[in-house]
């Protein structure tokens, strides 16, 4: 499930073991410090891009660096020997990503970024690794960083893994944001949920004219119909929160590479008694649109925990509390698409049928979007569904939805198994193409076939039984007519093999 080949895998594998016998044996600080390089290789692809795009529209270009010679440039220090390579990074890259963006949250996250990095040979084989990386190319940046961290030994533990990329664009078209809207992710890792949300309006809101093709023939979408919300989308749109630092910096680093020079990201465990306290306006209310895929496994203190989720779900259990917090933190008729391992659909104690009917009853469920269990492989098999709801108003019908394949293979090397390599398109190994289309013509008087994938459900059915939102509780099998012939027919046919039998015995016994 990666655009990496297997001669780039072996190349990152020999790198960790460098990293590891160099002395940095934490691997998220190896991730780290690679994404600080793999940062500093893009900010020079985008100042050489701001450049030459400056010069065809003959305009003046003010980048982040003091022209084609700056010492601090990729292209320029990668040339030096170790020794002084070592030293311009250290002493010149590292305080100049902290002066980037000053005062705001980036800023916050690089402050405290350093480079661990001590050994000259060790700064070379780094940097010249990330050069020979295709990371310019689509997601090649997700892809790496998805093969960095399947080596955590942690990963779907303390969900530090990556939700792979078609599975959020799949559930940002579910929501289809629009600029004007500020969208956020309560558990947000790597920020993959606000990248998609903002490649997805960079798509959307570009003109033929502002479509350009790139060096290698692929689409730039320019975002030339966004100019009149840039200011909203680069200081008031996305907001983050995680409690890993780490996994914020690659964060902010992967928003502002992706065009959002100020994202609100912060330190911040949002189910703790602090969030409210510390950010009052994003803790209730605060937001139109939450893409999320919180962690799953395990539970809190409930004493640690906001007493509005207890008080909402009285439960130690993450996955119940996330949603409660989301609801909370959604501003009225505000919506989200949320991940959720399949207990939360169908678990029977008090606090699961408490959210489930709230979420029924005082709110507007209105999708259960079911995944099959290989899908977040080779770091969990936990069988999971999207939820997709609305804040406030009232259910009438939910609708179902049974994804069988989603254009990979469903192991643990997940392979593409289609020939739309895993993208959004209608082919036989995939059905998010359907599932989207399906969603987007929904209607209650014409879904009503609970044998087909998809069917909407009334809400009287669900509140019959118990809340239950497993897709089984409603499908039902098809039954196909079998015909069979008339029973004479068949005494007649079995006399005529038994004649034959009968026969062939006798010519066999004759031969004895």
């Amino acid at each position: 499930m990666s655009t990496l080949t297997t001669q780039q895998k072996s190349d990152i594998d020999k790198l960790w073991t460098e990293f590891w016998t160099g002395g940095i044996t934490n691997p998220l600080t190896v991730i780290e410090q690679i994404s600080f390089l793999m940062f500093s290789r893009l900010l020079d692809v985008m100042e050489i891009t701001g450049e030459r795009k400056a010069e065809r529209l003959k305009k003046d270009f003010h980048g982040r660096f003091n022209g084609p010679n700056d010492p601090r440039r990729w292209k320029n220090f990668k040339q030096k020997d170790a020794a002084a390579m070592l030293r311009v990074v250290r002493d010149e890259v590292f305080p100049h990503f902290r002066k980037l963006n000053g005062g705001t949250t980036f800023a916050e996250y690089m402050e405290s970024a350093q480079l661990m990095i001590q050994g000259p040979r060790l700064l070379v084989s780094a940097v010249n690794m990330i050069d020979k990386l295709p990371i310019i190319e689509g997601d090649a940046k997700g892809d790496l960083y998805e093969y960095l961290l399947s080596k955590l030994s942690t990963a779907g533990i303390n969900g530090q893994f990556r939700t792979p990329r078609h599975i959020i664009r799949f559930m940002v078209e579910l929501l289809e944001p629009n600029p004007t809207e500020t969208i956020g992710d309560p558990a947000c890792g790597t920020a993959g949920f606000l990248v998609g949300a903002m490649q997805y309006l960079l798509e959307t809101h570009t003109s033929a004219a502002g479509k350009l093709k790139g060096e290698n023939g692929e689409t730039i979408y320019t975002g030339d119909k966004l100019e009149p919300y840039r200011a909203h989308i680069q200081n008031g749109m996305f907001h983050g929160f995680d409690f890993d630092a780490t996994m914020l910096r690659i964060a902010s680093m992967n928003l502002m590479l992706h065009g959002v020079d100020n994202p609100d990201i912060h330190y911040q465990d949002t189910l703790s008694n602090s969030f409210p306290e510390k950010f009052a306006k994003q803790a209730s209310n605060g937001f139109d649109v939450i893409l999320a895929n919180p962690p799953f496994k395990g539970s809190l203190d409930e004493g640690g925990v906001h007493p509005t989720l207890t008080q909402a779900v009285k439960t130690k259990k993450t996955e119940l509390l996330f949603v409660a917090l989301i609801l909370r933190m959604l501003k009225k008729g505000g919506r989200s698409a949320t991940i959720v391992p399949d207990g939360v659909l169908f678990g029977s104690s008090k606090a699961h049928t408490a959210l489930r009917t709230m979420l029924v009853k005082d709110n507007q469920l209105e999708a259960v979007i079911s995944l099959p269990s290989g899908v977040f492989k080779p770091y969990a098999g936990v069988s999971t569904a999207i939820l997709v709801f609305s804040k406030g108003g009232k259910t009438d019908h939910v609708f179902f939805y049974d994804v069988g394949a989603d254009g990979f293979s469903l192991d643990d090397r997940r392979t593409e198994s289609g020939p739309d390599k895993g993208a959004l398109g209608p082919t036989a190994e995939n059905d998010l193409y359907d599932a989207l289309e399906c969603w987007r013509k929904k209607n209650a008087k014409k879904d009503t076939d609970r044998t087909a994938k998809h069917f909407m459900v009334p809400v009287a059915d669900i509140a019959a039984k118990d809340f239950d939102l497993s897709i089984n509780r409603y499908k039902e099998a098809k039954h196909e007519e079998v015909s069979y012939e008339p029973p004479k027919k068949i005494i007649a046919k079995l006399r005529k093999l038994e004649a034959e039998i009968a026969k062939d015995l006798s010519e066999l016994e004759a031969m004895l």
